[in-house]
């Protein structure tokens, strides 16, 4: 088994395209520590140092401990992944004739991009996956036959997929996504700012802090100034959620002021905007605003801080109403800040809740994956997180 590990950390290693030493410098360790873990020669066994490689390798735990045998989840969300990659890699150009186009291609387009909205919102990753690469050839060839209608849904297509893509571990692949966004607004700033959204998160997950920051405040200050185009409220919210990225982004780079003034500039947007609004579904509101102070509390380190805000925010149940996405994708930083805090059995609990709220976000992230086999390993958690390392088989 041994061998397999490092045979594996090899394999993944030439696949993010890092060579040795890069790969060193990224974990800490030597060029020489590396080649002999690849090797076979040195015992990579402590369960730490495994979720450090993988972490760095962008998969989770049980990638390198047993190849994601047994794991149907993984398997279909890598299938989807390698179909969205043929889909972005397409430079196709759809030249149509002018009246070329099926009159039903407008209306096609848009169902397709609200069931796709409306699939991401549910949490159901593996199925939005199969859905992107016809989404995405549909809303280009209707933006190519008609500009004036195509641009706006070209630009939802391109975001949903950017989001779902880093739902499943492939961030490289989230910001080409969220590049061709930004591409299609073509001028319209709101459009712009929303497809930032997904851009940053994408650097963020690249441990890019600084420039998800740089990108989400320059977007928003673009947002804030423009005058034409979308309706105020739209306008706002897109504001207030690039004010939420760049405020998790600060926290994410250290800069806990930043983070602080800017989640009260949101949480101020956020009062003009009200609660149950989706204006292109980027679902802002206080309770968003409220959830962001507790992950940027995680991403800065400060699980007390989290915990105690988690309990405040979960009371007051105002963050029921998000969508079964968002609502899970909290849980998980909930769980972990719990774990911080070494309360396993608080961690293991609303790491269940996110499975029962959406399970593909528990099943698909590689992130979600190796929190779970963390929690598995520490003992001590809930019953549930057990039944659930071993339906993901995590356990041995």
């Amino acid at each position: 088994m041994t061998v397999g590990v490092g045979r594996r950390v090899a394999l993944w290693r030439v696949r993010r395209q890092m060579t040795q030493q890069v790969f060193a410098d990224r974990i800490g360790r030597s060029k020489s520590w590396v080649d002999k873990v690849e090797r076979g020669v040195r015992r990579l066994d402590r369960f730490s140092v495994i979720r450090q490689v993988a972490e760095v390798l962008r998969v989770d735990p049980a990638e390198l401990l047993d190849g994601g045998e047994g794991r149907p989840q993984t398997g279909e969300a890598t299938a989807g992944v390698d179909a969205v990659r043929a889909a972005l890699a397409s430079y196709a150009v759809f030249g149509t004739a002018p009246g070329g186009v099926s009159p039903t291609l407008s209306g096609e387009t848009v169902r397709r991009v609200e069931h796709a909205w409306a699939t991401y919102r549910h949490g159901d990753y593996p199925r939005l996956l199969r859905a992107a690469p016809e989404l995405l050839d549909t809303a280009r060839r209707l933006r190519s036959a008609r500009p004036e209608h195509g641009a706006e849904l070209v630009v939802r297509a391109y975001r949903v997929t950017a989001l779902v893509l880093i739902k499943v571990g492939e961030p490289d692949l989230a910001w080409l996504a969220a590049d061709r966004a930004l591409a299609a607004a073509d001028g319209d700033v709101v459009s712009a700012g929303s497809a930032v959204v997904p851009l940053a998160q994408a650097l963020r997950a690249l441990d890019q802090p600084r420039l998800a920051m740089a990108a989400t405040i320059t977007a928003a200050d673009r947002v804030a100034a423009s005058t034409g185009g979308a309706a105020s409220t739209e306008r706002q919210s897109v504001y207030g959620t690039l004010l939420l990225q760049a405020a998790l982004a600060a926290a994410g780079s250290g800069d806990t002021h930043s983070a602080s003034e800017l989640l009260t500039q949101a949480a101020t947007v956020a009062g003009q905007v009200g609660d149950g609004q989706d204006y292109r579904t980027s679902t802002f509101g206080p309770a968003a605003v409220e959830l962001a102070h507790v992950v940027a509390a995680v991403e800065s380190g400060d699980a007390h801080q989290a915990v105690r805000r988690h309990d405040t925010a979960t009371s007051r149940q105002l963050w029921q109403g998000l969508p079964a996405e968002h609502r899970a994708a909290y849980l998980l930083d909930a769980a972990r800040a719990h774990l911080d805090t070494g309360d396993t059995a608080g961690a293991g609990r609303w790491l269940v809740d996110a499975d029962r709220v959406a399970p593909a976000e528990i099943r698909a992230r590689p992130s979600a994956r190796t929190l779970v086999a963390e929690i598995a390993r520490t003992g001590g958690h809930a019953a549930g997180v057990a039944r659930l390392a071993t339906a993901l088989g995590l356990t041995r």
